[in-house]
């Protein structure tokens, strides 16, 4: 007679179960492997930013120029022309990118940019005013100027949007109706004033060739004021972006996570489009490249993109003053040209239900 041996139960230890030998890597393994690499990405393009220009200059005159300067030629480009803007890049292309995910979470709209909000209207129409009323004419007198229209502007779209019952949509619309307005104003003042046009359209184009360590430190606070705030609420707009109800239900703090998500996009914003212009493409291309490579997480887009925007941003206007020297090319020039066909490709590979 035969008996059916049964094999004793296995214990449950409590440990995780252990996954097969040889198989693919854990998805957060990966993501920290290609984070570092964009940061050596980055470290890269800030070489070149430095070195390359004009005039290029050797990487060891560059370290000297960087740790031992004796006041030579080459230590002044280095120093006093190159630092300082490299420095503004990073801040700038890393308040752009972080924005543009934001807002495109925040919206639940795939095609939304910094300038959604009209943010950049509202630092725009700010400048003009204070050069064509106030004879405002200095890079550093812009910058408190644009910061103070961005922030007002911030505010009136949150009224208008619906203050604590705003949604996505009702926030989009009124930043629109918001832009369109401030953009006819500014254009009304440029058309009367001969000196306002003159002004306006160098700082309109984008541009860090103006970059001094004065707009650096003037700026550096409010972005990464509003890069803590962008990615203190990573976790937050997950939540958002799987709807209202399901957001809720999560625990989510609607209101709140709108308003913090509002007041960090107008920091970062109002501080980079302060610096140097409106700057378009690098905050509405990056962030859809960037989720390829991570998924929709954004505690991991976030911090991608506050890496790879500014490797992005650095990297045109390496290209623009090296296509067009001894003269040289504006950085928002080169972002539109590149960025334009890059979007393309991507809204025809992807469905935009997809993106």
């Amino acid at each position: 007679m035969l008996v059916e041996r049964h094999s004793p139960p296995a214990r449950d230890t409590g440990a995780a179960p252990q996954p097969p030998r040889g198989g693919p890597p854990h998805p957060n393994v990966r993501r920290t492997a290609g984070l570092l690499l964009a940061v050596g990405l980055l470290l890269v393009v800030v070489a070149a930013s430095i070195a390359l220009g004009a005039k290029d200059i050797p990487l060891g005159q560059v370290g000297h120029g960087l740790f031992h300067a004796t006041g030579t030629d080459n230590d002044v480009v280095v120093r006093e022309l190159r630092v300082p803007r490299t420095l503004l890049g990073l801040l700038v292309g890393a308040a752009l990118g972080l924005a543009g995910a934001a807002m495109q979470a925040l919206t639940r709209n795939p095609l939304a940019d910094p300038g959604l909000l009209g943010v950049n209207a509202g630092a725009a129409a700010a400048v003009v005013t204070a050069i064509s009323f106030f004879g405002v004419s200095s890079t550093t007198g812009y910058v408190w100027w644009a910061l103070g229209g961005a922030a007002v502007v911030s505010v009136l779209v949150y009224a208008v949007g619906g203050s604590r019952s705003a949604t996505p949509v009702r926030l989009a619309l009124a930043g629109t109706a918001v832009t369109a307005l401030l953009q006819g104003v500014t254009s009304a003042v440029e058309l009367t004033d001969h000196a306002a046009l003159d002004r306006m359209r160098f700082w309109e184009v984008g541009s860090l060739a103006a970059a001094n360590m004065t707009t650096v430190r003037q700026v550096a606070p409010f972005i990464a004021a509003g890069a803590l705030l962008a990615l203190a609420s990573a976790r937050a707009l997950n939540a958002v972006a799987l709807g209202d109800d399901t957001a809720r239900a999560l625990g989510a703090r609607l209101t709140r996570t709108r308003a913090v998500v509002m007041l960090a996009v107008t920091l970062l914003c109002g501080g980079a489009t302060a610096a140097c212009g409106p700057i378009v493409f690098v905050g509405l291309m990056v962030p859809h490249v960037v989720r390829g490579v991570t998924g929709p997480d954004l505690r991991w887009i976030l911090p991608y993109t506050a890496v790879l925007s500014p490797a992005l941003l650095l990297g045109s206007d390496v290209l623009g003053r090296l296509v067009a020297r001894p003269a040289e090319l504006q950085v928002g020039i080169v972002t539109a040209v590149l960025g334009g066909p890059v979007f393309i490709a991507l809204v025809r590979r992807r469905r935009m239900a997809e993106l």
